[in-house]
Protein backbone atom coordinates (compact mmCIF):
# COMPACT_ATOMS: atom_id res chain seq x y z
CA UNK A 1 0.00 0.00 0.00
CA UNK A 2 2.95 2.57 1.04
CA UNK A 3 4.36 1.45 -2.41
CA UNK A 4 1.49 2.59 -4.22
CA UNK A 5 0.78 5.87 -2.65
CA UNK A 6 4.51 7.06 -3.68
CA UNK A 7 3.69 5.85 -7.00
CA UNK A 8 0.42 7.70 -7.48
CA UNK A 9 2.18 10.82 -5.69
CA UNK A 10 5.21 10.88 -8.56
CA UNK A 11 2.78 10.61 -11.03
CA UNK A 12 0.96 13.93 -9.23
CA UNK A 13 4.06 15.46 -8.97
CA UNK A 14 5.11 14.39 -12.97
CA UNK A 15 1.89 15.42 -14.36
CA UNK A 16 1.22 18.75 -12.50
CA UNK A 17 5.43 19.38 -14.09
CA UNK A 18 4.47 18.82 -17.59
CA UNK A 19 1.45 21.16 -17.17
CA UNK A 20 3.46 23.95 -15.96
CA UNK A 21 6.39 23.18 -18.30
CA UNK A 22 3.25 23.27 -21.25
CA UNK A 23 1.64 26.51 -20.31
CA UNK A 24 4.94 27.96 -20.00
CA UNK A 25 6.27 26.71 -23.68
CA UNK A 26 2.42 28.74 -24.61
CA UNK A 27 4.03 31.87 -23.90
CA UNK A 28 5.01 33.46 -26.73
CA UNK A 29 8.65 34.53 -27.78
CA UNK A 30 9.93 37.63 -26.96
CA UNK A 31 13.37 37.02 -29.01
CA UNK A 32 16.23 34.94 -27.89
CA UNK A 33 16.02 35.09 -24.23
CA UNK A 34 15.64 32.44 -21.38
CA UNK A 35 13.17 32.60 -19.06
CA UNK A 36 13.60 30.83 -15.75
CA UNK A 37 10.34 30.60 -13.65
CA UNK A 38 10.99 30.68 -9.97
CA UNK A 39 7.53 31.09 -8.70
CA UNK A 40 4.00 31.47 -9.28
CA UNK A 41 1.60 32.23 -6.04
CA UNK A 42 -1.69 33.52 -5.62
CA UNK A 43 -1.94 37.21 -3.85
CA UNK A 44 -4.26 37.92 -0.81
CA UNK A 45 -5.81 40.58 -3.30
CA UNK A 46 -8.45 38.39 -4.92
CA UNK A 47 -7.43 38.13 -8.51
CA UNK A 48 -3.79 38.77 -8.32
CA UNK A 49 -0.99 36.58 -8.38
CA UNK A 50 2.84 37.35 -7.78
CA UNK A 51 4.83 35.72 -10.70
CA UNK A 52 8.67 35.82 -10.55
CA UNK A 53 11.11 34.88 -13.88
CA UNK A 54 14.78 35.04 -14.21
CA UNK A 55 15.09 36.96 -17.67
CA UNK A 56 18.68 35.73 -19.25
CA UNK A 57 20.10 38.31 -22.54
CA UNK A 58 22.68 36.73 -24.30
CA UNK A 59 25.06 39.54 -25.83
CA UNK A 60 22.87 41.90 -28.47
CA UNK A 61 19.77 40.13 -28.02
CA UNK A 62 16.33 42.08 -27.99
CA UNK A 63 12.81 41.22 -25.86
CA UNK A 64 10.38 42.49 -28.88
CA UNK A 65 7.53 44.92 -27.95
CA UNK A 66 5.48 43.23 -25.14
CA UNK A 67 3.39 44.45 -22.58
CA UNK A 68 1.97 42.47 -19.40
CA UNK A 69 -1.46 42.37 -17.36
CA UNK A 70 -0.05 43.58 -14.45
CA UNK A 71 2.90 45.51 -12.76
CA UNK A 72 6.47 44.74 -13.70
CA UNK A 73 9.35 45.53 -11.33
CA UNK A 74 12.72 44.25 -12.88
CA UNK A 75 15.60 44.11 -10.64
CA UNK A 76 19.61 44.32 -12.94
CA UNK A 77 21.53 41.25 -11.61
CA UNK A 78 23.94 41.36 -14.36
CA UNK A 79 25.00 43.46 -17.71
CA UNK A 80 23.45 46.25 -19.24
CA UNK A 81 20.01 46.44 -20.52
CA UNK A 82 18.08 49.31 -22.42
CA UNK A 83 14.68 50.04 -21.62
CA UNK A 84 12.10 51.59 -24.52
CA UNK A 85 8.97 51.83 -22.89
CA UNK A 86 6.33 53.42 -24.82
CA UNK A 87 5.76 57.37 -23.95
CA UNK A 88 9.09 57.55 -22.26
CA UNK A 89 13.18 57.99 -23.29
CA UNK A 90 15.04 55.16 -23.20
CA UNK A 91 16.79 54.45 -20.18
CA UNK A 92 19.92 52.05 -19.56
CA UNK A 93 19.52 49.62 -16.32
CA UNK A 94 23.23 48.09 -14.92
CA UNK A 95 23.60 45.29 -12.09
CA UNK A 96 21.61 47.00 -9.35
CA UNK A 97 19.45 49.00 -10.86
CA UNK A 98 15.62 49.07 -10.36
CA UNK A 99 12.87 50.03 -12.87
CA UNK A 100 8.92 49.80 -12.08
CA UNK A 101 6.79 48.93 -15.53
CA UNK A 102 3.22 50.33 -15.04
CA UNK A 103 0.61 47.62 -16.30
CA UNK A 104 0.01 47.78 -19.87
CA UNK A 105 2.20 49.64 -21.06
CA UNK A 106 4.01 48.40 -23.75
CA UNK A 107 7.99 47.66 -23.78
CA UNK A 108 11.19 46.48 -25.18
CA UNK A 109 14.54 45.69 -24.16
CA UNK A 110 17.98 45.29 -26.00
CA UNK A 111 21.49 43.84 -24.22
CA UNK A 112 23.43 47.26 -25.03
CA UNK A 113 26.17 45.33 -22.62
CA UNK A 114 29.15 44.01 -24.17
CA UNK A 115 28.41 40.76 -22.26
CA UNK A 116 25.29 38.57 -21.40
CA UNK A 117 22.63 40.21 -19.04
CA UNK A 118 20.42 38.78 -16.46
CA UNK A 119 17.62 40.59 -14.31
CA UNK A 120 15.06 39.46 -11.95
CA UNK A 121 11.25 40.22 -13.14
CA UNK A 122 8.56 40.27 -10.58
CA UNK A 123 4.89 40.78 -12.17
CA UNK A 124 2.09 41.08 -10.32
CA UNK A 125 -0.67 40.23 -12.22
CA UNK A 126 -3.85 39.46 -13.01
CA UNK A 127 -4.67 35.50 -12.10
CA UNK A 128 -5.40 33.17 -15.34
CA UNK A 129 -4.34 35.74 -18.04
CA UNK A 130 -1.04 35.86 -20.62
CA UNK A 131 1.84 36.69 -18.29
CA UNK A 132 2.65 38.60 -21.10
CA UNK A 133 1.21 39.62 -24.87
CA UNK A 134 3.21 40.88 -27.83
CA UNK A 135 2.83 44.58 -29.26
CA UNK A 136 1.60 45.64 -32.08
Amino acid sequence: MKRHGIIVATALIAATSLTSLAARSEEPRLGDIKRTHLMKEALSIPGREVVQVRVDFPPGVVAVRHSHPGEELVYMIEGELEYRLDGRPPVILKAGDVLLIPHGVHHAVTNVGSGSAAELATYIVETGKPLLTLGR
